[in-house]
């Protein structure tokens, strides 16, 4: 018999439609155990549109809902936890997928223990998410498979420690920034080479896509693929050759690092 509970959304934004409609389509909960509420009509109309129960404020959200996802910007996760204080209690399970907010601040904030931390990236919107899950002290074996089912149903999900939450940002939270620089400069050099600007990107696109998907499929080890792939003296050598001429693997590593230590500044401020 499937898990059912009642899930509230504080912030109606892009990623909580993404892990609502997930969510839905993936059957993990019915759209009528599902609520949220927010200021703006459009947003409104979105929620609604997959059935979605649309409430008149956070407050009642937080009454009506058993698990309770803090998904507003990071700059207002403060203001919001604070005014929601005096309602939140141990019964409720708060999730906060919010960049760079620490357990310890979400305690602070709302007066609660029972906090589950998560770290989704944008490939969410398209059901190929990569969330990272801290679980807070308070929280159960249970609470932890709910919020499991839930970012299942958009991507993949690990459990780790917070400790490793500002590389895990810089790492698959920026990702997908230097993903798409990877595949708009394949395509500017299919481009360069001769080929119409449409497929140039069409193959440059699905080519990352199918790569990704040998990787994980197969179970070998990327550098052995890449093996694979390049014959003696072939055309793959050649291409690798400018790639390494170009520290193409050392500025990927050092674009990691980067946005970790600025994760990391910024989580400090």
């Amino acid at each position: 018999m499937a898990d059912v509970f009642k899930l509230g959304f504080i912030g109606a934004g892009n990623m909580a439609e993404s892990i609502g409609r997930g969510v839905v389509n993936s059957g993990v909960l019915q759209p009528a155990s599902i609520r949220t509420a927010h200021r703006r009509a459009e947003r409104r109309v979105v929620f609604d549109s997959f059935g979605v129960k649309i409430l008149e404020s956070n407050a009642q959200v937080v009454e009506d809902s058993e698990i309770v996802v803090i998904s507003v910007k990071p700059q207002v996760v403060k203001k919001v936890l604070l005014e929601l204080k005096p309602i939140l209690s141990e019964e409720k399970l708060l999730v906060s997928v919010a960049a760079g907010i620490k357990i310890k601040d979400l305690q602070e904030w709302s007066g609660q223990r029972r906090i589950i931390r998560v770290m989704p990236n944008t490939p969410s919107a398209v059901g190929q998410g990569a969330s990272v899950m801290c679980v807070g002290e308070m929280a159960t074996k249970k609470d932890e498979e709910r919020v499991a089912s839930l970012f299942r149903a958009i991507g993949k999900v690990w459990v780790a420690d917070e400790k490793y939450f500002d590389a895990v940002t810089g790492l698959s939270g920026s990702g997908p920034a230097y993903i798409y620089l990877a595949i708009e400069a394949m395509a500017d050099g299919g481009v360069a080479a001769g080929l119409p600007r449409d497929l140039a990107l069409g193959l440059a696109s699905q080519t990352v896509l199918g790569a990704a998907a040998m990787v994980k499929h197969t179970g070998k080890h990327p550098g052995q693929l890449k093996d694979e792939v390049t014959s003696p003296a072939g055309t793959t050598i050649a291409g690798i050759q400018e790639l390494e001429r170009g520290a193409f693997r050392s500025n990927l590593i050092s674009a990691v690092v980067a946005a970790t230590k600025r994760c990391r500044e910024l989580s400090q401020s």
